[in-house]
């Protein structure tokens, strides 16, 4: 179990501006999605064999901005009020905890991009995105019943959405032999 660090959390200053919290993950997710090229990855995402259930690629997008704009507003909502002076010691002790499971998290999320289109690495994508479900389910659980309930049910859909993003990224791994290479770069290493 991890506790407050406090140079492994996002500044107080994000977490108690309701508009820096929600837009700041929206920002970077915005960020990291455009550094990967979207028509490239478009292309490379229906190039490879998928598991059944896939959506086509235009869903991501609106669903990452609506699930980025939900994490940011429910961190918000912990932190905030959280660490309020009038709340119990273990309320506080709770809101700080998840701010740095919060940033940590956000982390691992903006790594998985990169790792899976850019690096072509769905085995360690795979893992990030499993540890990305397990932190969130646990950050969920902690904000809903130590903090903010509505903190916690805030988080439920993201928890819902790596759920299937895990699905997916194991199962293109799988279908594909844990190889994403292109085919002209598969032909020259063998």
């Amino acid at each position: 179990m991890t506790t407050y660090i406090p140079n492994l959390t996002l500044p107080s200053t994000v977490f108690h501006n309701a508009a820096y919290s929600t837009l700041l993950p929206i920002a970077l997710g915005t960020a990291v999605g455009y550094s990967t090229r979207p028509e490239d990855t478009g292309r490379k995402y229906l190039s490879w064999k998928q598991p059944p259930l896939r959506p086509p690629p235009w869903v991501f997008g609106p669903v990452w901005t609506a699930l980025y704009g939900m994490m940011g507003y429910a961190a918000y909502r912990a932190t905030f009020l959280g660490t309020s002076p009038l709340n119990l010691p273990s309320t506080v002790a709770a809101a700080k905890h998840g701010a740095t499971l919060y940033t940590i998290q956000l982390g691992l999320n903006l790594a998985w991009m990169p790792l899976f289109f850019g690096l072509r690495r769905p085995i360690e994508a795979t893992v990030d995105c499993a540890a990305l479900l397990g932190v969130n389910g646990y950050l969920a659980y902690l904000w809903g019943t130590k903090v903010d309930s509505v903190a916690g049910w805030l988080m439920v859909p993201y928890v819902a959405w790596l759920t299937f993003a895990t699905y997916l990224s194991a199962g293109t791994g799988y279908l594909n032999n844990w190889d994403l290479r292109d085919p002209e770069d598969k032909a020259k290493s063998a």
